[in-house]
């Protein structure tokens, strides 16, 4: 009996009512001036009323709780709902029912936002959301990669990879179509940059989307240097052609020591000489389509170690090869992928081939997009940055007897192979095969 009592009197809405009642007693006694009613029921009046206003109080402490610990990110608060005054369990219901839609909506927000996340990170566009003072809100991991960061939350962290970048970035406005170039660990890198706008809980902020256009801009030179040199080799066979024929001829019908003999052995010998010449050029433009297969990696540098070997048996250089997992497997025209290989091996040992301490280092592995990586290195001398920039040109070498199309044939069959092959400056000497 006492404890239903006690229930009962923690009722908020008997309190009001007996508030009202109390109240509407007393003014009629006062009224009447019948005062031995008028005061007990004053006082009567004023306790319901401090019982009102103290249970009102309870339950703001209880809300006000309960938007201190959602404030928190704590959503794990619950009210007890059983054995309780019917007014207080309907209280306690409404607030663990808000406390259970809340934490609803935080989850499928976080999950939202991881969702939007994992899109971003998708996408082979560098994306940066940034407002009018520069503050990074949202970036993706292409964007990183492009500039070459870690970590990025204001543009003035740029200012370690260029200044200019730097400046871009903070100075760039809704439609704005830029482009910029720079050089970081990864050589030198040409972006198309394009910004948009939207405003947000009345906050501008610009979205810059960033692409590498190096791929493009090496694709387009290639296909230039195709087409000049297809119209050469054919002006040169067709000029050099008759001479070598009609040299032969007529070298059959002269005499061994015939001066005139030794003028067309000499033309002979020239003609011959500029065909094999232009032939091997010829080679650039006529690369077989790839005809990819599954080959296991490590046995495919094993081989190609040993061939490497056999070619400059006079080269002494360790080799240390590394390939993570060891069943790593390479999808790719073997062949193919077997010359650009033969190509980077024989520069490696002929750069060391005044070295005593000379050595190769082959790691191949899968990068965070499932990418399959291959890096030949090697400590010969350091390629100057001046002879860098036209390493993958056609015919550009610095040697004497090089014909200068093997790095621009490899980095064509790495772009026929949907790949790409590129020269990482550093304390080593790096080329990295990438096949995507």
């Amino acid at each position: 009996m006492k404890k239903r009592l006690h229930i009962l009197l923690q009722t908020y809405p008997l309190w009001v009512t007996l508030t009202l009642l109390f109240t509407i007693g007393a003014a009629t006694a006062w009224i009447y001036l019948l005062y031995i009613a008028a005061v007990p029921l004053s006082l009567l009046a004023l306790y319901a009323l401090y019982r009102q206003i103290r249970l009102h109080r309870r339950y703001a402490h209880k809300v006000l709780f309960l938007l201190d610990a959602i404030a928190n990110d704590d959503y794990s608060v619950r009210f007890s709902e059983t054995d309780l005054p019917e007014a207080d369990r309907l209280v306690h219901h409404a607030l663990n029912r808000m406390s259970l839609m809340l934490g609803q909506v935080k989850n499928e927000t976080a999950q939202r936002e991881k969702y939007y996340e994992l899109i971003l990170n998708c996408v082979n566009t560098g994306i940066v959301v940034l407002n009018s003072r520069g503050d990074i809100y949202q970036k993706n991991n292409e964007a990183l990669r492009l500039l070459g960061m870690e970590v990025l939350t204001h543009v003035r962290q740029l200012t370690r990879v260029d200044a200019r970048l730097s400046e871009l970035l903070a100075d760039c406005h809704s439609g704005d179509k830029l482009q910029t170039t720079f050089n970081n660990e990864r050589g030198t890198v040409s972006l198309s940059i394009r910004v948009s706008g939207i405003t947000i809980r009345e906050e501008a902020l610009r979205i810059v989307a960033l692409n590498d256009i190096n791929p493009e801009l090496d694709e387009k030179e290639i296909d230039s240097w195709i087409r000049l040199t297809r119209v050469l080799t054919h002006e040169i066979m067709n000029s050099v052609t008759p001479i070598t024929s009609l040299s032969d001829t007529l070298l059959t019908r002269m005499e061994e020591k015939d001066e005139l003999r030794q003028g067309l052995q000499t033309i002979h010998n020239t003609g011959k000489g500029l065909l094999a010449f232009v032939e091997n050029y010829r080679r650039f433009t006529h690369i077989p389509t790839p005809v990819p297969t599954l080959f296991y990696v490590k046995e495919f540098i094993g081989r190609m170690v040993r061939l490497a070997r056999h070619r400059f048996p006079d080269t002494h250089a360790d080799f240390h090869i590394d390939i993570r997992p060891d069943d790593l497997i390479l999808h790719a025209d073997e062949h193919l992928i077997a010359q650009v290989m033969t190509n980077l091996l024989a520069n490696a040992l002929q750069a060391l081939a005044a070295q005593t301490d000379g050595h190769i280092s082959i790691r191949a592995y899968c990068d965070e997009s499932e990418a399959v990586l291959i890096e030949v290195a090697n400590n010969g001398p350091a390629i100057p940055p001046e002879v860098a920039e036209h390493i993958f040109i056609p015919f550009f070498t610095t040697k004497e007897s090089g014909s200068g199309i093997g790095l621009s044939i490899s980095r064509q069959i790495m772009r026929l192979s949907g790949g790409s092959l590129t020269y990482q400056p550093g304390k080593e000497t790096t080329f990295i095969l990438k096949f995507d």
